[in-house]
């Protein structure tokens, strides 16, 4: 399993959140919710648990 951490504007992390859901190699176990980077409104964070896909 990684752990990966998404860090940008909720529109580009939404966006790349799709493309992993989307991975045919990419089982997206859990993704956690937004979370505000300290000092700004507009980047945030999130953490998400994914696992290769078995064929």
């Amino acid at each position: 399993m990684l752990k990966i951490r998404l860090q940008g504007t909720l529109r580009d992390i939404r966006w790349f959140k799709g493309i992993l859901q989307r991975h045919e190699e990419v089982n997206v176990q859990e993704v956690s919710e937004p979370f505000a980077n300290k000092g700004t409104n507009k980047y945030f964070r999130v953490y998400a648990e994914v696992e290769k896909e078995e064929k």
